[in-house]
């Protein structure tokens, strides 16, 4: 299952340190560009953040366009359940 949003990346965590630490890559995309997004990538959702699991056990954090609504009612509309 998919849904479409526009977003940009805006921090890569590529692992932790031997503190236990976010290796962070803090990136400056400055275009949001539209995305056909697997639900199950999806980890959280903030009001400023998605966060997604990508390639090579990395995360990421997405800035999105819109509102944390918006989101809610994509997800709702693809029968995704939200207590």
């Amino acid at each position: 299952m998919f849904i479409e949003i526009e977003v940009k990346t805006a921090i890569i965590v590529h692992g932790f340190d031997t503190n236990n630490k976010e290796i962070e890559e803090v990136v400056e995309e400055t275009e949001f560009i539209k995305k056909m997004v697997s639900i199950d990538r999806i980890q959280s959702i903030s009001e400023k953040y998605i966060l997604v699991t990508s390639a090579h056990n990395r995360i990421m954090y997405w800035e999105y366009k819109g509102s944390m609504e918006v989101i809610k009612d994509k997800l709702l509309s693809v029968n995704v359940l939200i207590a």
